[in-house]
This record gives structure tokens, sequence and C-alpha cells, in this order.
């Protein structure tokens, strides 16, 4: 498996990505293609009304309740993780975070995880800055 940076960190789902999108959205434009180009327009024009429903509803379901269930898993290796380092609960500082902020700290290493706590606490970081400021990129293989 090749090695994690911010660089590569994106993840695609060839299933959905390269599969199921092109097909849908060939149905899709054949559908409006029939739509203008043939006598039953009604007809064309409610399988093409279908077609998008479909894509839309595929496109925020695909990952909705995988990516919910990561965020909290993420979370709680998160305060698992400080805990082991510090010896205190991070529940106590949590609220001081955002999402995004625990998301991008905890592609950060050991030896730099409590030092860009206190750097995005006292700097307000951005998730992006966070993950830019990391120097050795501690990667996360089983994200969905």
């Amino acid at each position: 498996m090749k090695a994690q940076s911010y660089n590569n960190h994106v993840r695609f789902y060839p299933a959905h990505h390269f599969i199921y999108y092109p097909i849908l959205i060939l149905f899709m434009a054949a559908a409006i293609y029939f739509m203008f180009t043939t006598a039953d327009q009604l007809l064309w024009g409610f399988i093409t009304v279908i077609f998008i429903f479909l894509f839309c509803l595929a496109f925020m379901l695909r990952q909705h309740y995988a990516l919910i269930l990561q965020n909290r898993i993420v979370k709680t290796e998160f305060r698992y993780r400080y805990f082991v380092l510090t010896g205190t609960r991070f529940e106590t500082i949590e609220y001081k975070f955002t999402d995004d902020q625990l998301f991008a700290l905890r592609f950060a290493p050991d030896s730099e995880f409590l030092t860009l706590i206190e750097r995005t606490l006292t700097e307000n970081l951005s998730s992006d800055a966070i993950k830019k400021a990391i120097v050795h990129w501690k990667g996360d293989y089983n994200r969905v």
C-alpha cells in the first residue's frame, strides 16, 4: 500500500465513482436526449426525473451512514490516544475544537500530536493548516 500523505489522502470507491455514476449519467443523458427527440416527451421527462432523483439519492447516501460512524470512531480513537499520551481525559478540552480540526489532527504521529493540539488551541488552525503542518504523516488507511 502506498504511503499516505496530504497530497494523496483522498480516496475513491471504484464501484461508485467509476462504474455506477458513469452508467447513471449515461442513462440520464440518454433519457434527456429522448425527451427532446421523441414524441413521448412526458414519458422520457418522467424517466429523466427518476434518473436525476436516483443520482442525487446515490450521491447523498453513498457514504452518509459510514461517515457518521467513522466520525464517531475517529473521535473515540482520538480520545484514547490523547489519554495514552497525557494520562488525562480529552473530553475536558474537546469542546474547544471543531470536528474538522479533530479529524485533521488524527494524521499527526504521536511525536507531533500534542504540539499540534497546543498550536491548534492557541492559533485556531484550520483543518487544512493542521494537515500542512504535519511533518511525518500518519496515514489513515481504513477510512471510508
